[in-house]
């Protein structure tokens, strides 16, 4: 079994279900995508170091095996569930005080 494939795409599918269910409707905003661009950048330069001089080594077993250079494409999934939850539970709690 794919370990790491299978909990990144429940990730995703849990970043978009709390988007809902919260009503933050943060998915559907502009500003978000370009945030995330920003983040995507950093993503390239620290993830793609990482990976490309193998100081951070995935087990072949647990990952699809795709690559977008030398970042498992997991990588990118994990990375839009942090960044999506991140500011979901910001925009949700950001409510409750005013």
């Amino acid at each position: 079994m794919r370990e790491y494939t299978f909990l990144a795409v429940i990730s995703v599918f849990l970043a978009v279900g709390l988007d809902r269910m919260l009503k933050t409707r943060i998915l559907g905003l502009e500003r978000f995508y370009l945030y995330l661009a920003v983040i995507l950048g950093f993503k390239f330069l620290v993830n793609g170091y990482l990976t490309g001089k193998e100081v951070v080594i995935y087990n072949p077993s647990c990952f699809l095996g795709i690559r977008i250079g030398s970042i498992p494409l997991e990588d990118f999934l994990f990375g839009f569930s942090m960044v999506a939850m991140t500011i979901i539970f910001w925009e949700y709690f950001k409510k409750g005080e005013a």
